[in-house]
């Protein structure tokens, strides 16, 4: 469960080496590959992670890795900021899956630069270049993106951070479905006191319904369980002029659950323009657990 740091690429002498064509034409094959993934988005993300200074890094889960992200390092018994990202990209149209979802831009990645608690950036599973390793298959960003595996794996990946760390505290951000995610892992551990969606389709049938999508088969949906505890504080954020996750859909979604609350924020959509009210974002949270 330890941060591993990043391992340098070998040297491409090795390529040079003796071993005929073919050993020259798998070297070339691999470098390729390897420029392809650099210029994707899995590229670009970690070189806005380098440009703001994060430190990357990769986790162990439940049969997956993940790739994460970290600023600052929590000191025992500080609380942790922990950010998840949105969907990305599943589909590139309809019945076309996507080879690689990761987000072309990785709005959480930037937000977290703002934020001046330790932080750390959990990527969700076969997402930053990792979607043809085993054991990862499109249902792992498709119909089964919020499924119990998906959780599971993110839960043992950010436990095992959180015990190395003696992190006693934990507030859990999410975009869009990254928002589901962090609704899924808060009632996981003992130390969430807080959890902060953006524009998060808190009960994926409604949402899937709305769109006429396919229903997420393989998927959790929040809105199905039971509340969080009281002790969880949450807010949910949606932009007044979100056509993706209309706030009247996250108002249904969190109906009758009396601790959570809904801030519908005017002159926002799904994605714009939450860096300019990221700063109102975290004095409330700061305001919360200050209480």
């Amino acid at each position: 469960m330890a941060f591993i740091e990043p391992q340098r690429m070998a040297g491409s002498n090795r390529c040079h080496r003796r071993g005929g064509k073919w050993r020259r034409f798998l070297c070339t094959a691999v470098a390729a590959l390897l420029v392809q993934a650099c210029a994707g988005p899995a590229g670009r993300s970690d070189r806005l992670a380098l440009q703001l200074g994060y430190e990357r890094g990769m986790l162990s889960g439940e049969g997956f890795q993940h790739v994460v992200y970290r600023k600052g390092v929590p000191s025992p018994g500080s609380p942790l900021h922990v950010y998840v990202e949105g969907d990305g990209t599943p589909w590139i149209r309809k019945n076309l899956v996507s080879p690689d979802p990761t987000p072309d831009d990785p709005l959480m990645l930037r937000l977290m630069a703002m934020d001046g608690a330790p932080s750390l950036y959990l990527g969700r599973p076969c997402y930053f270049g990792l979607a043809q390793t085993p054991p990862c298959n499109p249902s792992h960003w498709t119909d089964g993106r919020y499924s119990e595996k998906v959780v599971a794996s993110m839960a043992a990946a950010l436990g095992g951070y959180l015990q190395r760390h003696d992190v006693r505290r934990l507030v859990l951000f999410g975009h869009s479905g990254g928002g589901v995610l962090a609704m899924l892992l808060a009632g996981r551990f003992a130390q969430t006191m807080m959890v902060v969606t953006l524009g998060a389709n808190l009960d994926v049938r409604a949402w899937a319904a709305h769109h006429g999508y396919s229903a997420l088969e393989g998927s959790l949906n929040p809105a199905d369980g039971p509340p969080l505890p009281e002790r969880i504080r949450q807010i949910h954020y949606v932009g007044a002029g979100d056509e993706r996750v209309p706030p009247a859909l996250v108002r249904a979604a969190v109906a009758g659950r009396g601790h959570a609350r809904v801030v519908v924020v005017e002159g926002l959509d799904h994605r714009c323009c939450w860096d300019r009210y990221w700063p109102v974002v975290l004095r409330a949270v700061r305001d919360e657990m200050e209480r």
